[in-house]
């Protein structure tokens, strides 16, 4: 038989020849890692359906934080549970909130991590929606008034990125409207501009204390159908000013940061999510697949995608694998 002239495996044979070769390299700088910071002392509330990740009150969220910085994690996401709900979601825009107290003494801390603020309503409303509902439905332009004022106080605040989630039309404009008049206009707005409505949220909702009482967010999170749509989405928000760009969830939507790489030339982030994280933590628990090769290919192919940014509950301790 006679072989081809090319062999495949040739740069295949060793590891250090697989390295040298090797396309898609992730670095702890495209990583962020998601916080969970909650009211008192001492408290470490864990997650049972996301293992290693925890409520967490600010003098625990501090050593988290610290943990991560050290890893070669250069930035943290906030998601605040405050000790007291309303129909507003009116804690969100407080200056004593419990993501403003968090975020002040994270920059004490730790002044070169960079802090983001998720800016959405969800875990500060006592229907769990993303902003004003009136009648079962929540009204888009009244919530984005109060989009306004949640972004400029967690600025006042001293947050380096403000991210808003809550895929309100018209969300990046009015938020970046907001802050330029209130003396911001250097801070940078990570907007999740394709957000889609994913089963793969459950765990969050636990975390997060957001689960709606009533309805679900169908009615203003994307269809997981629509790619077209995707990119509608992800124009508006780069016409109204954003700085990056997120797609949530990342593993089931590859497709569209691969196609939002193609199309922009902003920073991409995908948030690989609670959901795809306890698939993986469960299938590892039974001894089904290995756990460090499995979440390492799973953020792997995130990159490969065509994400710079990868928001993850691993991603302290992927960068402690990295830096062996």
């Amino acid at each position: 038989m006679d072989f081809p002239v090319t062999r495949m495996r040739r740069l295949r044979r060793t590891n250090t020849l697989r390295r040298m070769v090797r396309e898609t390299r992730l670095h702890p700088d495209n990583l962020i890692q998601p916080l969970f910071v909650v009211s008192g002392k001492d408290v470490s509330n864990p997650i049972k359906s996301m293992p290693g990740v925890s409520q967490l009150s600010i003098d625990k969220l501090i050593p988290a934080a610290q943990r991560a910085w050290d890893a070669g994690v250069p930035a943290v996401i906030l998601f605040g549970i405050p000790p007291k709900k309303d129909a507003s979601g009116s804690a969100a825009w407080s200056a004593d909130g419990i993501v403003h107290r968090a975020t002040r003494a994270l920059k004490e801390a730790i002044p070169d991590l960079v802090v983001i603020a998720d800016v959405c309503f969800c875990e500060y409303t006592t229907h769990g929606h993303c902003g004003v509902l009136h009648q079962g439905e929540v009204l888009n332009d009244e919530t984005l008034e109060n989009l306004g004022k949640q972004a400029v106080s967690l600025a006042h605040a001293g947050v380096d990125i403000i991210a808003p989630s809550g895929m309100m039309d018209g969300m990046v404009g009015a938020i970046r409207e907001a802050l330029d008049e209130e003396d911001h206009p250097d801070m940078p707005i990570m907007s999740y501009a394709v957000k889609f409505s994913s089963a793969f949220y459950g765990p969050f909702r636990e975390a997060a204390e957001s689960t709606p009482t009533s309805g679900d967010r169908k009615g203003y999170q994307m269809d997981p159908a629509n790619a077209r749509e995707a990119m509608r989405e992800a124009a508006l928000d780069v016409t109204e000013g954003a700085d990056f760009l997120m797609v949530k969830p990342a593993l089931a939507y590859l497709d569209i940061i691969s196609e939002l790489r193609e199309t922009f030339e902003l920073p991409i982030a995908a948030y690989n999510v609670s959901g795809e994280m306890a698939m993986l933590e469960a299938a590892a628990a039974n001894g089904w697949i290995e756990r460090e090769r499995a979440i390492m290919e799973m953020l792997g192919s995130i990159k490969r995608a065509g994400a710079d940014l990868i928001l993850t509950y691993w991603a302290t301790e992927v960068a402690g694998w990295l830096k062996r």
